[in-house]
Protein backbone atom coordinates (compact mmCIF):
# COMPACT_ATOMS: atom_id res chain seq x y z
CA UNK A 1 0.00 0.00 0.00
CA UNK A 2 1.42 3.50 -1.15
CA UNK A 3 0.58 6.83 0.25
CA UNK A 4 -0.55 8.12 -3.29
CA UNK A 5 -2.58 5.18 -3.43
CA UNK A 6 -4.57 5.86 -0.07
CA UNK A 7 -4.70 9.43 -1.30
CA UNK A 8 -6.03 9.01 -4.78
CA UNK A 9 -8.81 6.88 -2.64
CA UNK A 10 -9.06 9.49 -0.36
CA UNK A 11 -10.06 12.24 -2.62
CA UNK A 12 -12.27 10.51 -5.33
CA UNK A 13 -14.21 9.53 -1.81
CA UNK A 14 -14.87 13.02 -0.92
CA UNK A 15 -15.57 14.30 -4.31
CA UNK A 16 -17.53 11.40 -5.88
CA UNK A 17 -15.52 12.29 -9.36
CA UNK A 18 -12.57 10.65 -10.42
CA UNK A 19 -12.04 14.05 -12.59
CA UNK A 20 -13.12 16.59 -9.99
CA UNK A 21 -9.94 14.46 -7.61
CA UNK A 22 -7.08 14.37 -10.64
CA UNK A 23 -7.69 18.38 -10.74
CA UNK A 24 -7.45 18.27 -7.00
CA UNK A 25 -4.30 16.61 -6.78
CA UNK A 26 -3.16 17.64 -10.21
CA UNK A 27 -2.37 14.25 -12.03
CA UNK A 28 -4.65 13.01 -14.81
CA UNK A 29 -7.53 10.57 -14.60
CA UNK A 30 -5.95 7.22 -16.14
CA UNK A 31 -3.24 7.65 -13.00
CA UNK A 32 -5.62 8.15 -10.06
CA UNK A 33 -8.17 5.33 -12.06
CA UNK A 34 -4.74 3.17 -12.21
CA UNK A 35 -3.61 3.91 -8.26
CA UNK A 36 -7.42 2.93 -7.12
CA UNK A 37 -7.50 0.01 -9.30
CA UNK A 38 -4.11 -1.51 -8.08
CA UNK A 39 -5.35 -0.90 -4.43
CA UNK A 40 -8.71 -2.81 -4.71
CA UNK A 41 -6.16 -5.18 -6.44
CA UNK A 42 -3.69 -5.70 -3.99
CA UNK A 43 -6.14 -6.74 -1.55
CA UNK A 44 -8.89 -8.13 -3.41
CA UNK A 45 -11.37 -5.79 -1.90
CA UNK A 46 -13.79 -3.66 -4.18
CA UNK A 47 -14.22 0.17 -2.81
CA UNK A 48 -16.19 1.99 -5.28
CA UNK A 49 -19.20 0.69 -7.53
CA UNK A 50 -20.55 2.88 -10.42
CA UNK A 51 -24.15 4.12 -10.10
CA UNK A 52 -26.06 6.41 -11.99
CA UNK A 53 -22.97 7.81 -13.89
CA UNK A 54 -21.41 8.49 -9.98
CA UNK A 55 -19.09 6.73 -7.92
CA UNK A 56 -20.59 5.08 -5.03
CA UNK A 57 -18.54 3.81 -2.09
CA UNK A 58 -18.78 0.25 -1.16
CA UNK A 59 -19.09 -0.91 2.58
CA UNK A 60 -15.59 -1.60 2.37
CA UNK A 61 -14.65 1.88 0.95
CA UNK A 62 -17.20 3.80 3.99
CA UNK A 63 -15.11 2.04 6.08
CA UNK A 64 -11.95 3.12 4.53
CA UNK A 65 -12.57 6.53 3.93
CA UNK A 66 -13.32 6.96 7.86
CA UNK A 67 -9.98 6.15 8.56
CA UNK A 68 -8.29 8.29 5.82
CA UNK A 69 -10.10 10.84 6.93
CA UNK A 70 -8.45 10.84 10.62
CA UNK A 71 -5.31 9.87 8.69
CA UNK A 72 -4.97 13.11 6.14
CA UNK A 73 -6.48 16.00 9.33
CA UNK A 74 -3.46 14.21 11.10
CA UNK A 75 -1.39 14.67 8.12
CA UNK A 76 -2.40 18.11 7.98
CA UNK A 77 -2.19 19.12 11.54
CA UNK A 78 1.35 17.52 11.57
CA UNK A 79 2.34 19.65 8.60
CA UNK A 80 0.43 23.24 10.22
CA UNK A 81 2.79 22.33 13.67
CA UNK A 82 5.79 21.45 11.15
CA UNK A 83 5.62 25.21 9.26
CA UNK A 84 4.67 26.70 12.99
CA UNK A 85 7.94 25.05 14.42
CA UNK A 86 9.82 26.40 11.53
CA UNK A 87 8.32 29.84 12.15
CA UNK A 88 8.86 29.31 16.07
CA UNK A 89 5.40 29.96 17.04
CA UNK A 90 5.07 26.67 18.71
CA UNK A 91 7.21 24.55 21.07
CA UNK A 92 8.55 23.81 24.10
CA UNK A 93 11.91 25.05 25.97
CA UNK A 94 13.52 23.18 28.56
CA UNK A 95 16.06 25.22 30.56
CA UNK A 96 17.82 23.80 34.10
CA UNK A 97 19.77 26.17 36.05
CA UNK A 98 21.93 26.62 39.04
CA UNK A 99 19.96 28.94 40.14
CA UNK A 100 16.95 31.56 39.41
CA UNK A 101 19.17 35.19 38.95
CA UNK A 102 20.77 34.81 35.53
CA UNK A 103 18.51 32.51 33.86
CA UNK A 104 15.25 34.43 34.90
CA UNK A 105 16.89 37.46 32.83
CA UNK A 106 17.25 35.16 29.90
CA UNK A 107 13.69 33.96 29.72
CA UNK A 108 11.75 37.40 30.62
CA UNK A 109 13.72 38.15 27.64
CA UNK A 110 13.17 35.43 25.38
CA UNK A 111 9.62 34.94 25.82
CA UNK A 112 9.24 38.55 25.12
CA UNK A 113 10.51 37.62 21.97
CA UNK A 114 8.55 34.10 21.08
CA UNK A 115 5.62 34.55 23.70
CA UNK A 116 4.23 31.32 21.99
CA UNK A 117 7.33 28.98 22.93
CA UNK A 118 6.09 27.40 26.41
CA UNK A 119 9.07 27.35 28.67
CA UNK A 120 10.07 25.14 31.79
CA UNK A 121 12.98 25.40 33.93
CA UNK A 122 14.49 23.12 36.27
CA UNK A 123 16.78 23.92 39.39
CA UNK A 124 19.22 21.99 41.01
CA UNK A 125 22.70 21.79 41.67
CA UNK A 126 25.61 21.21 38.92
CA UNK A 127 25.57 17.47 38.67
CA UNK A 128 21.88 17.41 38.24
CA UNK A 129 21.50 20.15 35.96
CA UNK A 130 24.28 18.67 33.76
CA UNK A 131 23.28 15.04 33.79
CA UNK A 132 19.78 16.25 32.57
CA UNK A 133 21.08 18.24 29.65
CA UNK A 134 23.47 15.24 28.50
CA UNK A 135 20.58 13.30 28.70
CA UNK A 136 18.23 15.48 26.44
CA UNK A 137 15.76 15.90 29.25
CA UNK A 138 16.79 19.67 28.92
CA UNK A 139 18.01 21.35 25.90
CA UNK A 140 20.05 24.28 27.76
CA UNK A 141 21.40 24.80 31.16
CA UNK A 142 22.67 27.39 32.79
CA UNK A 143 25.85 26.63 35.06
CA UNK A 144 28.49 28.66 36.75
CA UNK A 145 30.98 26.05 36.34
CA UNK A 146 31.32 23.31 33.89
CA UNK A 147 34.23 21.13 32.75
CA UNK A 148 35.35 21.48 29.17
CA UNK A 149 33.64 18.40 27.41
CA UNK A 150 33.95 17.69 23.01
CA UNK A 151 30.05 16.93 23.21
CA UNK A 152 29.41 20.39 24.54
CA UNK A 153 28.52 24.00 23.52
CA UNK A 154 30.07 26.59 26.59
CA UNK A 155 29.38 30.18 26.25
CA UNK A 156 29.94 32.72 28.91
CA UNK A 157 27.09 34.81 29.71
CA UNK A 158 28.42 37.09 32.56
CA UNK A 159 31.32 37.30 35.28
CA UNK A 160 30.09 39.13 38.26
CA UNK A 161 32.51 40.11 41.36
CA UNK A 162 32.41 38.35 44.82
CA UNK A 163 31.58 40.83 47.21
CA UNK A 164 31.32 40.54 51.49
CA UNK A 165 28.57 41.53 53.05
CA UNK A 166 27.46 41.89 57.03
CA UNK A 167 25.70 43.75 58.92
CA UNK A 168 25.29 47.40 59.05
CA UNK A 169 26.29 47.72 62.81
CA UNK A 170 29.45 45.55 61.99
CA UNK A 171 32.59 47.35 63.09
CA UNK A 172 34.15 46.68 59.97
CA UNK A 173 31.25 49.02 58.41
CA UNK A 174 31.89 51.95 61.67
CA UNK A 175 33.70 54.62 58.90
CA UNK A 176 33.27 55.00 55.08
CA UNK A 177 35.54 52.66 53.54
CA UNK A 178 35.60 51.61 49.30
CA UNK A 179 36.12 48.18 50.37
CA UNK A 180 38.29 45.70 52.69
CA UNK A 181 40.78 43.49 52.30
CA UNK A 182 40.87 40.05 51.32
CA UNK A 183 43.43 39.56 54.76
CA UNK A 184 40.54 41.32 57.22
CA UNK A 185 38.62 37.84 56.29
CA UNK A 186 40.96 36.44 58.41
CA UNK A 187 39.33 34.83 61.55
CA UNK A 188 35.98 36.51 60.39
CA UNK A 189 33.07 34.80 61.27
CA UNK A 190 31.47 33.84 58.06
CA UNK A 191 28.33 32.23 56.91
CA UNK A 192 29.20 30.19 53.17
CA UNK A 193 27.15 28.39 50.80
CA UNK A 194 27.30 24.83 51.07
CA UNK A 195 30.35 22.90 49.44
CA UNK A 196 29.89 22.45 45.69
CA UNK A 197 28.55 25.88 45.68
CA UNK A 198 30.35 28.20 42.95
CA UNK A 199 30.89 31.07 44.97
CA UNK A 200 32.41 29.22 47.87
CA UNK A 201 34.36 27.19 45.35
CA UNK A 202 35.91 30.74 44.23
CA UNK A 203 36.04 32.02 47.16
CA UNK A 204 38.07 29.55 49.27
CA UNK A 205 40.22 29.60 46.29
CA UNK A 206 41.35 33.02 46.95
CA UNK A 207 41.41 32.40 50.62
CA UNK A 208 43.99 29.66 50.07
CA UNK A 209 46.10 31.39 47.69
CA UNK A 210 45.91 34.81 50.27
CA UNK A 211 46.65 32.38 53.29
CA UNK A 212 43.64 33.52 54.85
CA UNK A 213 41.62 31.06 57.15
CA UNK A 214 38.10 33.07 58.20
CA UNK A 215 35.59 31.24 60.97
CA UNK A 216 32.75 29.63 58.97
CA UNK A 217 30.33 28.94 61.32
CA UNK A 218 27.80 27.93 59.45
CA UNK A 219 26.94 26.23 56.57
CA UNK A 220 23.91 27.22 54.41
CA UNK A 221 22.56 25.48 51.39
CA UNK A 222 20.50 28.59 50.35
CA UNK A 223 21.27 32.25 49.17
CA UNK A 224 18.32 33.36 50.84
CA UNK A 225 18.99 31.43 54.38
CA UNK A 226 22.90 32.88 54.46
CA UNK A 227 21.58 36.67 53.78
CA UNK A 228 18.87 36.04 56.55
CA UNK A 229 21.93 34.79 59.17
CA UNK A 230 24.18 37.28 58.38
CA UNK A 231 20.80 39.80 59.20
CA UNK A 232 20.57 38.20 61.90
CA UNK A 233 24.35 38.60 62.85
CA UNK A 234 25.99 35.08 63.08
CA UNK A 235 28.67 36.29 60.40
CA UNK A 236 29.72 37.87 56.93
CA UNK A 237 28.73 36.12 53.96
CA UNK A 238 29.91 36.43 50.52
CA UNK A 239 27.71 36.95 47.21
CA UNK A 240 27.95 37.60 43.58
CA UNK A 241 27.44 41.33 43.48
CA UNK A 242 24.78 41.07 40.50
CA UNK A 243 22.87 38.54 43.02
CA UNK A 244 23.21 41.32 46.02
CA UNK A 245 19.77 41.97 46.76
CA UNK A 246 19.19 45.23 49.05
CA UNK A 247 18.63 45.10 52.76
CA UNK A 248 18.76 47.90 55.12
CA UNK A 249 19.81 45.83 57.89
CA UNK A 250 22.93 44.76 55.35
CA UNK A 251 26.28 46.52 53.67
CA UNK A 252 28.45 44.81 51.56
CA UNK A 253 32.05 45.90 50.73
CA UNK A 254 33.99 44.68 47.95
CA UNK A 255 37.51 42.72 48.38
CA UNK A 256 39.73 45.20 46.76
CA UNK A 257 42.76 43.08 46.50
CA UNK A 258 41.46 39.93 45.06
CA UNK A 259 40.00 39.27 42.25
CA UNK A 260 37.28 36.66 42.81
CA UNK A 261 33.96 36.20 40.24
CA UNK A 262 31.54 34.33 39.73
CA UNK A 263 30.76 32.87 36.32
CA UNK A 264 27.04 31.87 34.38
CA UNK A 265 27.75 29.56 31.74
CA UNK A 266 25.38 28.65 28.73
CA UNK A 267 25.92 25.53 27.97
CA UNK A 268 24.18 23.13 25.55
CA UNK A 269 24.78 19.98 23.28
CA UNK A 270 27.16 20.60 20.46
CA UNK A 271 25.10 18.78 17.89
CA UNK A 272 21.77 20.59 18.66
CA UNK A 273 22.90 24.38 18.57
CA UNK A 274 21.72 24.66 15.13
CA UNK A 275 17.90 23.54 16.13
CA UNK A 276 15.90 26.79 15.60
CA UNK A 277 14.96 26.72 19.29
CA UNK A 278 18.05 26.46 20.81
CA UNK A 279 19.20 28.92 18.23
CA UNK A 280 16.80 31.22 19.27
CA UNK A 281 17.73 30.74 22.53
CA UNK A 282 21.12 31.15 21.94
CA UNK A 283 20.65 34.38 19.92
CA UNK A 284 18.40 35.93 22.16
CA UNK A 285 20.84 35.33 24.91
CA UNK A 286 23.78 36.86 23.03
CA UNK A 287 21.74 40.18 22.74
CA UNK A 288 21.86 40.41 26.29
CA UNK A 289 25.59 40.04 26.89
CA UNK A 290 25.65 42.39 24.31
CA UNK A 291 23.55 44.49 26.48
CA UNK A 292 25.44 43.69 29.74
CA UNK A 293 29.13 44.20 28.04
CA UNK A 294 27.89 47.59 27.55
CA UNK A 295 27.09 47.97 31.08
CA UNK A 296 30.58 46.93 31.88
CA UNK A 297 29.94 43.08 32.36
CA UNK A 298 31.81 40.17 30.40
CA UNK A 299 29.96 39.64 27.01
CA UNK A 300 29.25 36.19 25.82
CA UNK A 301 32.05 34.63 24.57
CA UNK A 302 32.44 30.71 22.83
CA UNK A 303 34.47 28.28 24.53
Amino acid sequence: MRHTQLRSFHAVAALGSVTAAAAQLNVSQPTLTAQIRALEEDYSVELFVRAGGRLRLTEAGTQLQQITRRMFAEEADARHFLTESRELRTGHLRVGAVGPFHVTEMLVAFHARYPQIEISVSVGNSHDVLKSLTDFRSDVAVLAHVEKDARLWISQYSKDRIVAFGRRDHPLFAHQRKGLSIHELHGLRMVMREHGSNTRRATEEALVKAGVKPDIVMEIGSREAVREAVAMGVGFGVVSAAEYIGDERLAFLPILDADIYNYARIVCMRDRIHTRLIAAFLATTKEIGKARSRRGSASITDV
